[in-house]
């Protein structure tokens, strides 16, 4: 039986051999417009995204800031439902089958698709992981097992609030890499405490064998920057969303791509200036 996505554990092993920090890139599917999702996840690789994170459109994302909430439902609104989100990753693994590719969202969308057909059709469509934010790892560790079973990595997110108990549980159960959440709060908001980061992260290792992404508050090359000196991988959603949202559609991808080389150079910089 498979344990889990062996890109996503491929990525990150290359990486470490080379000393460079995971750049990770959230878009909602089907936004800004329905049809862009596999070009922008196309041009998200080829300017240096390690992971993609595909959110799946959700019309409550609580643990999400007004920008994601807002791409939700442009998305909802074209009619982008999980099965559209599938057939979106069908689509870029025609092109690209080393990229890992994440879905992220609410529970809602896959019990209504149904747990069992999400599970099999996320896996056939090349699927990497699945990230459900309100599902506690308390409840869900058959749900993981299914998904591993499947080739596919449970991830879960940990907050500043999390206890020593939740990080237990989450390194018990979790694979791929832990999602952590630096602020209190919804994504895209406050600013970014990165002394605050780096003192959590020996706590949350202490219990997490996984490599640990950190995200919520990285807005740019200066923020990436000093969460890659400590974090294994960056992840950055609300400015890429908005940054796209006010692109033209002929130049969605192309902005996509450019975002991600900023953030790209800016880490690698950072990584040789810690090996010179």
């Amino acid at each position: 039986m498979s344990k889990g996505s062996q890109r996503i554990a491929a990525t990150f092993e290359r990486l470490q051999a080379q000393g460079r920090k995971a750049l990770i890139p959230y878009v909602t599917a089907g936004d800004p417009f329905a049809d862009v999702t596999p070009a922008l996840m196309r041009a998200l690789a080829e300017g240096g995204a390690d992971v993609i994170e595909l959110g799946v459109p959700f019309s409550d994302p609580m643990a999400d800031g007004p920008v994601i909430q807002q791409a939700a439902e442009r998305a909802l609104a074209r009619g982008i439902g999980m099965a559209q989100v599938l057939e979106m990753v069908r689509e870029f693994r025609r092109t690209d089958g080393a990229t890992p590719v994440v879905l992220m969202g609410y529970a809602n969308p896959v019990e209504r698709y149904g747990v069992e057909r999400f599970v099999a059709d996320a896996s056939a469509a090349g699927v990497d992981g699945v990230l459900i934010v309100d599902y506690p790892p308390e409840e869900c560790e058959a749900f993981a097992g299914q998904l591993q079973a499947a080739g596919m990595d449970p991830i879960f997110l940990l907050a500043p609030t999390s206890t020593e108990a939740r990080m237990a549980h989450v390194g018990r159960i979790a694979s791929g890499y832990v999602y952590y959440v630096s602020l209190k709060g919804v994504t895209g908001a406050g600013h970014l405490d990165t002394a605050a980061v780096a003192a959590m992260l020996p706590r949350i290792r202490a219990h997490v064998s996984v490599p640990v992404g950190v995200g919520f508050g990285i807005r740019d090359a200066a923020s990436a920057r000093a969460v890659g000196e400590v974090a294994d991988a960056v992840v950055i959603g609300s400015r890429l969303v908005q940054l796209l949202q006010a692109a033209p559609k002929d130049e969605v991808a192309a902005t996509g791509r450019r975002f991600m080389a900023e953030i790209r150079a800016a880490l690698d910089e950072a990584a040789q200036g810690a090996h010179a």
